[in-house]
């Protein structure tokens, strides 16, 4: 079993009511995407454990879940901040030129013209397009737009390129 056969869709931040059901941090799209997935693997501080979703629902702007062996409320606690994992396969298949983020943390970025501008940290969501942010000499964000400001995306090569200023 590799990290790469798992891929993070969410966190347990939290318990809801008294019967076990915690809170879901989740970064699926739609946010109850979450409860499709039935085996979660859950992590935090190097321990890892598996459980299975029995139920679960969108509550408001949070999603809520019922997981197997959890039920009572001082368990449910004992579950906040832990990591929510799926086995990678469990996803859809995405058409081209679309991109799960996972894949793309860690990836080097460089410009068209061969500077490497650093790695992608992480992204995130603006309502107008994705952003990713870039750890090198510095901190840069660099709205993520194929064919206009990302150029190519080498998921083989861990390289994205783009058309980016480097002095931006």
């Amino acid at each position: 079993m590799t990290d790469r056969q798992y891929i993070l869709v969410g966190e347990i931040s939290g318990v809801f009511g008294l019967k076990g059901w915690v809170k879901i941090f989740s970064y699926t799209e739609p946010r109850e995407n979450i409860l499709s997935y039935s085996a979660w693997q859950l992590r935090k501080n190097g321990e890892i454990k598996s459980l299975k979703l029995k139920e679960g629902q969108r509550q408001g702007k949070n999603v809520v879940a019922h997981l197997e062996t959890v039920d009572d409320r001082d368990v449910a606690e004992s579950l906040i901040g832990w990591e929510i994992y799926i086995e990678r396969d469990q996803l859809p298949t995405l058409a081209k030129d679309e991109y799960y983020w996972a894949d793309l943390v860690g990836l080097n970025v460089i410009t068209k013209s061969g500077v490497k501008l650093g790695m992608i940290d992480h992204l995130f969501e603006t309502g107008a397009n994705d952003v990713l942010v870039v750890s090198g000499d510095r901190e840069r964000l660099i709205p993520f737009v194929m064919g206009q400001t990302v150029l190519e995306v080498d998921l083989d090569g861990k390289c994205l390129t783009v058309d980016w200023d480097p002095d931006f």
